[in-house]
């Protein structure tokens, strides 16, 4: 008899369960319509290396204007050098120009402890008598002692003798000034008295003047307002005459009937001059009116056949599309009724069609499990 109690081999049970994993794999993945792909596909591929050549030129772009933007960068750093050596060699400048003009040696506060001249410069110990350095205790200068008396009276004297000679020479010139004043001042008042005489008889000669001049004015203005009267008194009566002798005589008066044609044609007149129409104006425009009484009346007329007229077409016309609205509206009917009919008779073969597949062609119908023993396998 078989043994059947034999030991599984490991390995072909390995095998088989790494056969299985990887059929249930590809079954996955060839099932799965999102991830299988039946060749290669053209238009991704193309796309890919559409986009890796965009990539590329956009690297290419970038790097062009990361140099760009280094070159841009180096100038500016180059500039920004330059002008920071520039600032600080004139800095440098201005602190010598400074040092060479405010901080000389002379200038430092302990010079004079380190001024080689100081002895050369210095001042003795006594100048004069009344040098405000020489105090009590200075043993400089002593009761009695008159250095500069010798030439500080001959500097005195000297100096009283030019105060007197300044005080007579000023004296002098003041009593001089007075007088050419006095001068003056008589002659500026003489003159001012003949001036003010002159103008008192100027004034009065020109007052004189002035009078006699506005006299013969006012008697010459009251001669030509009187002429002026005269001639207007003239004139007004002159025109008066005239006037009533162009009214007598005139066409106003005459009642001329010319006198109301215009310039511009004999058709036309002139309303403020108008004196009503003559008997023959009158007449024309009479037999003018009556002729367009019978013109008037002749329209009416023939406006009156030609409304019948159209009354009686227009009745033709609705009575004729009356008979054309019930024809279509039969046509219609029967077009329905051989319609209706014809829906009847398809009705009827499709459900004789229907009734025949369902008994004779379509008796063995498919079950679930005939389609579930599809796509079981990825072989």
């Amino acid at each position: 008899m078989y043994k059947l109690d034999l030991p599984i081999d490991i390995k072909e049970k390995a095998a088989i369960e790494r056969r299985r994993r990887a059929e249930k794999e590809r079954q996955g993945r060839i099932f799965n319509a999102k991830q299988r792909q039946i060749g290669v596909d053209k238009e991704a591929l193309g796309q890919q290396v559409q986009d890796r050549n965009w990539m590329q030129d956009l690297e290419e772009k970038r790097a062009a204007a990361f140099a760009k933007d280094s070159i841009r960068n180096d100038t500016i750093a180059q500039l920004l050098e330059r002008r920071q050596q520039f600032d600080e060699r004139e800095n440098i400048r201005a602190l010598n120009e400074f040092r060479a003009l405010h901080q000389q040696p002379d200038a430092q506060r302990e010079w004079d402890l380190n001024d080689p001249d100081y002895l050369k410069k210095d001042m003795p110990a006594r100048v004069s008598d009344d040098d405000p350095r020489c105090g009590l205790a200075s043993l400089q200068k002593f009761q009695g002692e008159d250095l500069n008396a010798r030439a500080r009276a001959k500097f005195q004297q000297e100096q009283l003798r030019e105060w007197s000679l300044k005080q007579q020479e000023n004296q002098r010139r003041a009593q001089q000034q007075q007088q050419s004043a006095d001068q003056l001042f008589f002659a500026k008042q003489i003159e001012l008295d003949q001036r003010a005489v002159e103008l008192q008889q100027a004034e009065e000669q020109c007052r004189r003047d002035i009078n006699k001049s506005t006299r013969d004015y006012n008697d010459a203005l009251f001669r030509e307002n009187q002429e002026r009267r005269a001639l207007k008194k003239r004139q007004e009566e002159y025109d008066n005459f005239a006037e009533m002798a162009n009214l007598v005589s005139g066409d106003l008066l005459s009642e001329n009937p010319d006198q109301a044609i215009s310039q511009f044609g004999p058709h036309r007149v002139v309303p403020d001059r108008w004196k009503g129409m003559n008997a023959e104006q009158l007449r024309r425009i009479r037999e003018e009116q009556q002729k367009q009484l019978e013109e008037k009346k002749r329209r009416d007329e023939e406006e009156q056949q030609r409304q019948n007229e159209w009354d009686q077409r227009r009745i033709a016309e609705a009575k004729a599309g009356m008979i054309a609205e019930r024809q279509i509206e039969r046509e219609r009917r029967a077009q329905e009724l051989n319609l209706y009919n014809d829906n009847q008779r398809l009705s009827n073969e499709q459900r004789n069609l229907k009734a025949y597949l369902d008994r004779v062609v379509y008796t063995n119908q498919p079950t679930a499990a005939y389609f579930t023993q599809f796509n079981s396998s990825s072989r």
